[in-house]
């Protein structure tokens, strides 16, 4: 399938800069996410669950992950311990398995031959991105990396992406922003950007992103050239 515009924004015809969500947008890395919280959740004396358990809550983080392995919620009182479990052993192998999703090489090449400046706004601590986003030498071009802890607000608050667009040096209504979750099409929308939603992501159980609002969808990564300037 090919990328498709649910409403026009000037943000397509004059854009200067592409915001990228990380997981689930750029790179695949439910593999690991979710090794690392069925590895919490067999120390605890559970069977092993199959990745496809746990992908879709991929992109709600230790939150997600765990309601799903363990059944917890934030406020239960085991829930602190078996999220820095999770953080641990998700630190010690986030690069085993992880990969950026095909087409994503080729994708921001042509950004840097059309001119365009591009970063990565998530909502993982920098204590994972950093590594993670140096790891891979395809992300080395990026002019900016705002982390969950980078902005005293995530998202979908707008201040990340606002905060990514200063950096650039680039107006808010000249950025675009893609991500697999609505909060990320909230925040884009906040920010006055506009907002791509990444079907091939994690999206979230039982999601639709059809509904989200967001201004064009993709079904690739690369697909996302074809609403950009000079297609």
């Amino acid at each position: 399938m090919t990328a498709m515009a649910a409403a026009p924004h000037s943000a397509f015809a004059q854009c200067r800069a592409v915001l990228f969500d990380l997981d689930g947008t750029l790179l695949d890395s439910a593999p690991d996410l979710a090794a690392a919280a069925d590895a919490v959740r067999v120390a605890r004396g559970h069977a092993p669950l199959p990745l496809e358990a746990y992908r879709h809550a991929c992109g709600a983080g230790a939150r997600g992950l765990l309601g799903v392995g363990l059944g917890l919620t934030p406020d239960h009182p085991d829930y602190p311990a078996a999220a820095e479990a999770f953080f641990d052993t998700y630190q010690g192998r986030m690069t085993e398995r992880t990969h950026p999703f095909d087409g994503v090489d080729a994708l921001v090449a042509n950004l840097h031959t059309r001119g365009l400046r591009w970063g990565i706004v998530t909502n993982k601590a920098s204590r994972f991105s950093d590594l993670l986003v140096d790891y891979f030498g395809v992300f080395t071009s990026r002019g900016v990396l705002v982390s969950g802890d980078t902005t005293p607000q995530r998202k979908p608050h707008p201040q990340p992406l606002l905060h990514a667009a200063s950096v650039l040096g680039v107006e808010p209504a000249h950025c675009i922003y893609v991500g697999d979750d609505e909060r990320d099409i909230q925040a884009g929308h906040a920010a006055g950007m506009g907002t791509v939603a990444a079907h091939y992501g994690y999206l979230g159980a039982n999601a639709d992103p059809r509904r989200w609002g967001a201004h064009a969808h993709i079904h690739s990564p690369i697909d996302l050239l074809q609403l950009l300037p000079g297609a």
